[in-house]
């Protein structure tokens, strides 16, 4: 009887349905997606909701899932996230594993009103380009020697996947573009969710496999580039490696092109062990731009008087910032790492190693917005510790649209150069 009861109620809810006018959509696939970012009233092209946002497992910016390293191995994507939760080469406060995962969560409503970037007059979801997100590259907790061979392997999987969409044509001459690559192949990008600054050895080393050694945009308030000996002891092999070191690494495996490197290591502001710390820095091949220097960059200071020098930047604040990494990287490759400590733990407290008088949330999205037009390969954002966050997801949110920002930048510049 109730059996009955429950089959009549199911074919009158049916025959409402359909009554209402939504009776082809009843019969779509369940997989069928007709707006895979902006969720809308079945029946209704005009009205825009915000139910997806909280709804489904919870992508970068609700972008579809492809299981990349699994059973979708050869399927093709032109932009690819892509977790990499290791966090045991921190030195303060663990908890980075978990950062693909809150960074993802913080992502949750950038596309709630559409996802058009009005600075950059782009919205990346409807650029043309396929944009996926590939889950994690799975990483043991236990082993750190095995676990930066996982992220490199995985890393190089995806970057040497034929891309979705072809490079096409010049904007302006209309000629065909060619592949800036060092292999002469066109690849797909992949910007990577940490985990701590560790993570970009393995990358960097799977980087080298398609561009050589690559120009560095690196955002941090600490340098990277300590000795073993100076930053972790060295006792052992591994113990050398980890996130202070890494680009220490880097530089001395030939993976990163000396001179044309930029550490605006971008918000530098980090206590030293001493003089020769930046000494090393400069033999890594990277030049400095120091936190405060966004308050006087361009400017020579006398009494009573603030004024442009003639000598270097006439730019101040975040405009001298932009003038000077663009003149030191030019239209080469270019990889962007991004730690969030570049941004004051005011902005982002979530974090592991959080330091004081750093840049704002806002002025770091400018200056982001400032390298539109150059070849950004690859990114990473990293050292997000979910734990350590407010329950207003300040640095999750933060790092979500530091990274809108980045994937705004990559969709309008293609990975291409007009034959000489």
């Amino acid at each position: 009887m109730k059996l009955t009861i429950s089959l009549t109620l199911l074919i009158g809810v049916a025959a409402t349905f359909a009554h209402e006018g939504h009776g082809d959509e009843s019969q779509m696939p369940l997989d069928y997606v007709r707006f895979p970012y902006q969720a809308q009233y079945p029946g209704d092209d005009t009205v825009v909701t915000a139910d997806s946002i909280f709804s489904g497992i919870t992508t970068f910016a609700k972008l579809p899932w492809v299981q990349c390293l699994g059973k979708n191995k050869v399927e093709a994507f032109d932009i690819a996230f892509i977790g990499a939760p290791f966090d045991t080469g921190t030195s303060y406060r663990p908890g980075a594993r978990f950062g693909p995962a809150g960074i993802r969560a913080g992502s949750r409503r950038l596309t709630l009103y559409g996802g058009y970037n009005v600075p950059l007059e782009v919205n990346p979801f409807f650029s043309g380009l396929k944009i996926v997100d590939c889950g994690d590259i799975p990483v043991t907790p236990y082993d750190n020697h095995h676990a930066i061979q996982q992220i490199e392997n995985g890393h190089r999987e995806l970057l040497h996947r034929g891309p979705f969409s072809p490079l096409g044509n010049d904007s302006i001459t209309g000629e065909p573009l060619v592949p800036i690559s060092k292999d002469g192949k066109h690849h797909p990008r992949v910007i990577t969710l940490g985990g701590d600054h560790t993570i970009v050895l393995p990358i960097l080393r799977s980087i080298y496999t398609a561009y050589g050694a690559i120009s560095v945009i690196h955002f941090d308030s600490h340098l990277d580039t300590w000795k073993p000996k100076v930053f972790g002891g060295a006792p052992s092999s591994q113990a050398a490696i980890n996130h202070g070191t890494y680009f220490y690494w880097a530089s001395q495996e030939g993976l990163i092109k000396n001179g044309s490197s930029i550490a605006s290591h971008g918000a530098i502001r980090t206590t030293l062990s001493g003089p020769t710390d930046y000494e090393n820095d400069d033999n890594s091949g990277f030049q400095r731009i120091e936190a405060r220097e966004i308050d006087t960059i361009g400017q020579c200071s006398l009494p009573g008087l603030m004024y442009a020098h003639s000598l270097g930047s006439d730019q101040v604040g975040t405009d001298g910032i932009i003038k000077k990494i663009r003149e030191v990287v030019g239209d080469k490759p270019v990889y962007l790492s991004i730690d969030i400590d570049s941004i004051d733990p005011a902005f982002a407290p979530a974090t592991g190693t959080p330091e004081t008088g750093g840049w704002s949330t806002r002025e770091l999205r400018t200056i982001l917005r400032g390298l539109d037009g150059l070849h950004i390969v690859s990114a990473d954002l990293v050292e997000v510790a979910p734990a350590y966050d407010t329950n207003a997801e300040l640095t999750t949110m933060a790092a979500a649209d530091v990274l809108f920002e980045v994937l705004s930048v990559m969709a309008k510049t293609p990975l291409g150069k007009v034959k000489n």
